[in-house]
């Protein structure tokens, strides 16, 4: 069938959608070419905090940050309503890798509102959903994972509860999850359960028994994976087929963007594989983010990838597993897959993720890293009490500001925003400051003035003791 005989073929290759998508992208590049790191405008700043605070009683809490957006942006800049314009670094925990009002992606996504529906879900999947799962189980498979299947969904925590119900089913009678300790898989009940932070739980009825296993330790590598091997053999015997899987992220993600030796992973997924307990790859803030598309690949743990969850960047999440696992009908089945343009930014983000120079050891990932890097080196032999390392992986920027403690990171983080840098906290102890910045467009000119504005903020005189 000739595809131009569609409608909808006709309707995309219309001269007038062709004219309207360059005129809208020229408007967005003109406008956004403005924009410069500036503070709030003194007129705005009045109605600006109503509405933050009509916004905090709408929710019941004050927002992290005074952040309201404007909705315009253009790379690693944003403005927000009240005026000012900063560095964004961490892209709302890892979503906007592209950068703000990316042109490039911008003509893909105005043909994109001319589809039919708003949203694509169960029971009308386009073909863009087909050709996104397409893309990402080629690209899972490249270098030898068996991930047959994948299935879209809307958000990272619910593909990882499709991933919990999918685990469940193959392993029937299991009731119990291993994790690994300061473990974060999303805050629905179930994932709430999973996530390793008793205060998110609040109130909350147990799901699912959770068994914490101890993570990789750099300073004492060998006791460490001993003691990981030891704790999950010991709650496997103590609960025999009781677990359904092992989630695990290969980058601690709240954690401390912490990682481990390919050694130690293929310890225990060895030692899992013989007890016959699927392995699970929680790929939602690592996806795209280390020195190959999937950290599982740079680890080459390819052969033991069971069941694969992506998200944040990819902006439609999925899960990805093995053909063994399949589940009967019924079990995984929503309403919603995602927007339309939601899949189309998706298809385009996979596509420069594939062009693009962004993996290996001389990536462009590892460039902004090593950038990032020689900064903070830097700042630390001036002042070793006010940063610290270890400073991540890729595209997981961290660092310990002052004495690691969360005051202390709270603080440095609030500096930094007022300063025009916008990052966040992880892990607890210590606690420590993360950049997810925009690496699909970030330059190395906003990379420098990143770094300028966290010296002078970690120097001043503020954090004297």
């Amino acid at each position: 069938m000739d595809s131009k005989s569609l409608t909808a073929q006709q309707l995309l290759s219309d001269p007038r959608v062709t004219q309207a998508t360059e005129l809208l992208t020229a408007a967005l590049a003109e406008h956004s070419a403005k924009l410069s790191a500036r503070g709030p405008n003194v007129e705005l700043s009045e109605p600006y905090q109503k509405w933050l605070d009509s916004f905090a009683e709408l929710r019941g809490n004050s927002l992290f940050f005074p952040y309201l957006g404007s909705g315009a942006g253009q790379g690693a800049l944003v403005e927000l309503a009240d005026g000012s314009v900063k560095y964004d670094m961490i892209t709302g925990i890892g979503v906007h890798a592209m950068g703000h009002a990316n042109p490039e992606l911008l003509q893909e996504l105005i043909p994109a509102i001319l589809s039919d529906t708003v949203m694509q879900g169960n029971l009308q999947q386009n073909t863009e959903s087909l050709l996104l799962s397409m893309q990402l189980v080629t690209l899972a498979n490249q270098h030898g994972a068996s991930l047959d299947h994948c299935f879209l969904s809307s958000s990272g925590a619910m593909a990882n509860e499709n991933a919990f119900k999918i685990m469940f089913q193959h392993r029937t009678g299991s009731s119990r999850v291993l994790a690994f300790e300061n473990a974060f898989a999303g805050r629905t009940h179930l994932t709430g359960q999973v996530t390793d932070r008793p205060k998110n739980r609040v109130g909350q009825p147990l799901t699912v028994p959770v068994d914490y296993v101890p993570f990789f330790d750099a300073n004492r590598p060998q006791e460490s994976t001993h003691e990981t091997l030891q704790t999950v053999e010991r709650y496997l015997k103590r609960h025999p087929n009781a677990h359904c899987g092992f989630i695990m992220e290969l980058v601690q993600g709240e954690g401390g963007y912490y990682s481990a030796p390919r050694d130690y992973f293929v310890a225990l997924c060895h030692l899992l594989r013989e007890l016959q307990i699927p392995v699970f790859f929680d790929e939602i803030q690592t996806f795209g983010r280390t020195y190959a598309p999937f950290a599982f690949q740079m680890l080459e743990l390819d052969e033991f990838a069971d069941v694969v969850t992506v998200g944040k960047m990819s902006q439609v999440c999925a899960t990805l597993f093995r053909k063994e696992l399949n589940p009967k009908p019924g079990l995984l089945s929503q309403t919603f897959t995602s927007s339309t343009t939601a899949i189309v930014a998706a298809r385009w983000i996979l596509r420069k993720l594939v062009e693009g120079s962004f993996y290996g050891p001389r990536g462009r990932i590892a460039e902004i890293y090593d950038r990032f890097v020689a900064r903070f080196e830097a700042i630390h032999a001036k002042a070793p009490d006010r940063i610290r390392g270890p400073w991540g992986i890729g595209g997981m920027i961290a660092f310990t500001p002052l004495d690691g403690s969360p005051e202390a990171a709270k603080k440095v983080l609030h500096a930094l925003y007022e300063a025009g840098v916008i990052a966040f906290v992880a892990g607890v102890d210590p606690a420590r400051v993360r950049f997810l910045p925009p690496f699909i467009s970030l330059s190395d000119e906003e990379i420098t003035k990143v770094c300028d504005l966290v010296e002078s903020v970690l120097l001043s005189d503020v954090f004297d003791q």
